[in-house]
């Protein structure tokens, strides 16, 4: 299967295409959708346009996005925003599901740390995609909301290691009283 991962933006939206189908996740491509000019609308019909083209070169069975977080500038929290939406309305209508993970849920399934920096998740994507040289940011997080989504529908966290648990699933209510 291959899966989408969109890391939107107001100036960069990242994406990153992984393929499912084998034991380990494949890289297929990654990049960003650069947004240029000064009207709003401008910006979200690129948005939209760029994800379009992606969504037509590659196939995705499924698209992962982040959610929004509230940032410190409600103005770009706005923007963030609006980019994601027009991101969603893209795959929705191309027929895809998507599916929404916070920043720190992307951070925790791949570096095994909801703290890490962007640096930790560039060379964890590297490392755990086996590739030759370390993706930029933006792809990057996509790369890393991807793969999120993909050991989430694995049942499997902390770069698929199942927390040391050989990838069982770890639920709350394992530790509930009978």
């Amino acid at each position: 299967m291959i899966i989408l991962g969109i890391d939107p933006g107001s100036r960069l939206t990242g994406f990153g295409v992984i393929d499912t189908s084998a034991a380990t996740p494949g890289y297929v491509a990654c990049g960003c959708v650069r947004i240029d000019g000064d009207q709003l609308a401008q910006k979200l019909a690129q948005v939209y346009a760029g994800i379009a083209e992606v969504i037509a070169e590659y196939r995705p069975a499924e698209v992962a996005i982040e959610q929004v977080f509230m940032a410190r500038n409600a103005d770009s929290a706005l923007k963030l925003g609006q980019a994601r939406g027009s991101a969603i309305v893209c795959a929705a209508n191309h027929g895809l599901e998507v599916f929404e993970y916070a920043a720190r849920a992307v951070k925790q399934a791949v570096a095994g740390n909801g703290s890490a920096d962007k640096q930790q998740v560039q060379q964890m994507v590297t490392a755990t995609l086996r590739l030759s040289s370390v993706p930029r940011s933006d792809a990057a997080d996509a790369l890393a909301i991807a793969l999120t989504h993909c050991y989430t529908q694995r049942g499997m966290s902390a770069r698929g290691m199942g927390n040391g648990r050989a990838g069982r699933r770890t639920s709350w209510r394992q530790f509930r009283p009978q």
